[in-house]
């Protein structure tokens, strides 16, 4: 189940809580990935608010939503950068991504096996994919106050699971969103010193989202070698009747 992408936009871009969890998930992404000069990025569901940092660097920068959730504009009084998309079937040439940014996209699909197909499809040789999905035993998880509280939320196990079986293989992972879900001023002031203080506690169990690089997994040719038979010339056969030489 898809969200729409006005509650999206108004979550993260009008509400204190919003920008918290922004700031949040953005600081871990970029500690990640602190650049991405001259390569191709990509934002699928709504990436939006992650993809900021790249568009003076990147060669090209582009926020991928799918039909089910809306289009809208980004980034405000610039080119737009935004695409509206069949979930699984993007207008992109195959294996020319650097990197991929998936935020509330696996979480809500029908579909993840197929989703996860084409971020594998897209994904160049050593292309990278980070996933933002919500943490099952987080907070954030359980209240429908935030787009995190929509969908299926994940263990770090099942996260990796699926990935590997998908063609993905898990590389590091963090975690973000360890203050409450909540709008109260109190916690919305707290957050900045939650979120240093959860970091160094778990990457597991804390907090309310997971964030997870993955490769893409290239496959070798398979099969056993086998050495190539030799074949014996032919011979040149005498007419019938020839005595030898």
């Amino acid at each position: 189940m898809h969200l729409d992408v006005l509650d999206l936009r108004s979550f993260y871009y009008r509400t204190q809580l919003g920008r918290v969890a922004q700031r949040a998930i953005r600081d871990q992404v970029t500690a990640l990935w602190p650049e991405a000069k001259a390569q191709s990025v990509v934002g699928y569901g709504f990436a939006t608010p992650l993809l900021r940092p790249y568009l003076a660097e990147a060669r090209r920068v582009m926020a991928l939503m799918p039909g089910a959730q809306g289009v809208a504009h980004w980034p405000t009084g610039g080119p737009n950068h935004s695409v509206l998309v069949e979930e699984t079937l993007w207008p992109v040439t195959t294996g020319q991504v650097d990197k991929l940014i998936c935020l509330h996209g696996l979480e809500t699909t029908d579909n993840p096996g197929r989703l996860l197909e084409e971020i594998h499809r897209v994904l160049g040789p050593g292309g990278r994919a980070m996933f933002i999905v919500p943490n099952r035993a987080g907070l954030w998880a359980r209240r429908d106050v935030t787009p995190f509280g929509f969908g299926r939320p994940y263990s770090l196990g099942q996260l990796e699971a699926q990935l590997k079986a998908n063609g993905f293989v898990p590389e590091r992972h963090l975690a973000a969103l360890f203050s409450p879900p909540s709008h109260r001023r109190f916690w919305v002031k707290s957050s900045n010193f939650l979120e240093k203080t959860g970091r160094k506690i778990s990457s597991y169990l804390a907090g309310g989202v997971f964030i997870l690089e993955a490769s893409k997994r290239v496959y070798a040719p398979g099969g056993e070698a086998r050495p190539a038979r030799k074949r014996a010339p032919l011979e040149v056969l005498e007419p019938a009747g020839a005595k030898p030489a």
